[in-house]
Parts: C-alpha cells; sequence; structure tokens
C-alpha cells in the first residue's frame, strides 16, 4: 500500500450547490465547514472513494478539483478526522487539511463534474474516465 504522504495530488470535493466559476478565480469561497474547521478539507485519490460514499451518499452530482500536493505543501498538514472513517489506522486514516484558507486558479490543476444521478459513486468512481483522471 502505497503512503498517501508521498501522494502527488490532492483533491477538493465542491457540493453542487456551489459550483466553482469557470473560469477559477483566484480565490474560491470557503464551504461552511471549511470555515468552520479553520482548514480546507481535502482527500488523497484512495480517499475520495469514502469522503463521497460518507458525506455525499445522496448527491447526484460532485465538482471535484485536483490540486498537485507541490502547490500547497508549505501550508498542507496531514490529521486524523474529527469523524470515524473506515480504515487501518495508518497513513489512509489522516487527512489533508490546507491551512492557508486559499484555494483557487493558482493552485488548481483541473475540475471537472461527476454525475451519478439514481446511481451509486462506486458506479462512477469504476469508469475508465474516473479511473484515468483520478491520480494518486
Amino acid at each position: 500500500m502505497a503512503d498517501v504522504h508521498k501522494a502527488t495530488y490532492v483533491y477538493k470535493l465542491i457540493h453542487p450547490s456551489a459550483p466553482p466559476p469557470d473560469p477559477l478565480p483566484e480565490s474560491l469561497p470557503l464551504s461552511e465547514l471549511d470555515v468552520q474547521s479553520g482548514f480546507i478539507h481535502l482527500s488523497t485519490a484512495r480517499q475520495v472513494p469514502g469522503t463521497l460514499k460518507l458525506f455525499y451518499t445522496n448527491e447526484p452530482r460532485m465538482y471535484v478539483l485536483r490540486i498537485p500536493i507541490k502547490a500547497i505543501e508549505k501550508d498542507l498538514r496531514w490529521e486524523a478526522p474529527s469523524v470515524p472513517v473506515s480504515g487501518d489506522g495508518g497513513a489512509e486514516s489522516t487527512f489533508p487539511h490546507l491551512y492557508d484558507g486559499k484555494l483557487g486558479s493558482a493552485k488548481v490543476e483541473s475540475v471537472v463534474l461527476w454525475e451519478k444521478g439514481e446511481a451509486t459513486w462506486d458506479s462512477v468512481l469504476g469508469t475508465e474516465e474516473v479511473i484515468s483522471w483520478l491520480l494518486d
């Protein structure tokens, strides 16, 4: 199993009710959760499926931002989540948190919209399009 702390990318899930503007601005508005937490919640490629299923099961679509770790590493911390998640307690049970409060055009490499409709997130995550985009 790869050490998630050596990942090349991290991902930000954006609720469909607040789609990111196109083109991305220099700084995106923070979610209510990110404001309350004092950091921006991110996931590795391996954590995205669990995050989707735990927090966004009933959402028919989700925006996903791909962020190169090199663009944010000075403000990135790996921390245990405040809610229980499945895992073995190893590196994959710590999540990337961005503490500079800004995420936008200079840090985001790519934005996609995943749509599952009435299906499950597993059906979307198993597609070649998603597998080839969601990189470690």
